[in-house]
């Protein structure tokens, strides 16, 4: 997938795990893991905009992109 989940870097920088970002979030770890990894398809505004203001940070900052060709192609459903 050409989005990547850029948290990890964010989380280093600021010196906080991945539990203590959860429970700040009132969020399970379980969940977050999943964004973290990757394996999720999509996730609420909501919930970026709580992790944003949680790690003071932009969207920008927690996603990445890397150009691929396929995704000028038709969407998914």
């Amino acid at each position: 997938m050409p989005v990547k989940v850029t948290l990890d870097a964010v989380l280093a920088k600021r010196g906080m795990t991945g539990k203590q970002l959860a429970e700040q979030m009132g969020l399970s770890e379980t969940q977050l893991s999943l964004f973290r990894s990757g394996k999720v398809r999509g996730i609420r505004f909501a919930t970026l905009a709580k992790m944003c203001a949680v790690l003071e940070c932009a969207p920008g900052e927690l996603l990445d992109y890397e150009a691929d060709p396929s995704d000028l192609s038709a969407p998914e459903d």
